[in-house]
C-alpha cells in the first residue's frame, strides 16, 4: 500500500528542512553536552538533570523521525505562481467565508495536514472545513459535517497570498 503524501507549500517545506537541519546539526549536539556533564555529577539514579536531559533527546529524536516522515512522502504544491484574486477554493490559497446562520466571517488558509495551524488561521485540505471549501468559487454556499450538525458557510472572498 502506497503512503499517504503529505502536501506541503514551498514555506512549509522550507521551514520543515530547517527545523530537521536545526534538531540534527544544534540540538542534538547541545543535548549529548548536557547528558555528558548531568553523567560526570556520578550516581544517575538520582540526578534530575540526566533525567531531564534524556527525555529532552528522547523529545527531539520523536520528532526527527515525524519529520522525517512528513519529508519522505512529501508532494510539494507550487502556490507562488498564483498570487492575487482567484476563481476557485485551491490548495494554498486564502478564504473567506460567513457562516449563513450566525453571520460571523472566518478566514482560512488552506495547506496539507501536516502544515494545518488552525490557531494560526490555516486548515488543512483533509479536514471537514478543507474538503468543503475546495472547489467552491466566490458566492457559493458550502455544507460542513460537524459534530453539531451540518453547518452552511458562503464563500465571500478568494486570494492567493503573494
Amino acid at each position: 500500500m502506497a503512503e499517504k503524501k503529505n502536501y506541503l507549500t514551498r514555506e512549509g517545506l522550507r521551514k520543515y528542512e530547517e527545523e530537521l537541519h536545526e534538531l540534527k546539526s544544534v540540538r542534538r549536539k547541545e543535548i549529548s553536552q548536557k547528558i555528558k556533564e548531568a553523567r560526570e555529577q556520578g550516581d544517575l539514579s538520582e540526578n534530575a538533570e540526566y533525567d531531564a536531559a534524556r527525555d529532552e533527546q528522547r523529545d527531539v529524536e520523536a520528532r526527527i523521525e515525524e519529520l522525517e516522515n512528513i519529508l519522505k512522502n512529501v508532494e510539494v504544491v507550487d502556490v507562488d505562481q498564483k498570487s492575487g484574486k482567484i476563481k476557485s477554493v485551491s490548495f494554498g490559497c486564502t478564504v473567506r467565508v460567513e457562516d449563513v446562520e450566525l453571520k460571523e466571517e472566518s478566514t482560512y488558509t488552506i495547506k496539507g495536514a501536516s502544515e494545518a495551524d488552525v490557531l494560526a488561521g490555516s486548515i488543512s485540505n483533509e479536514s471537514p472545513m478543507g474538503k468543503a471549501l475546495l472547489g467552491a468559487k466566490k458566492g457559493d454556499e458550502v455544507e460542513v459535517e460537524a459534530p453539531a450538525g451540518v453547518l452552511k458557510f458562503k464563500v465571500l472572498d478568494i486570494w492567493m497570498e503573494s
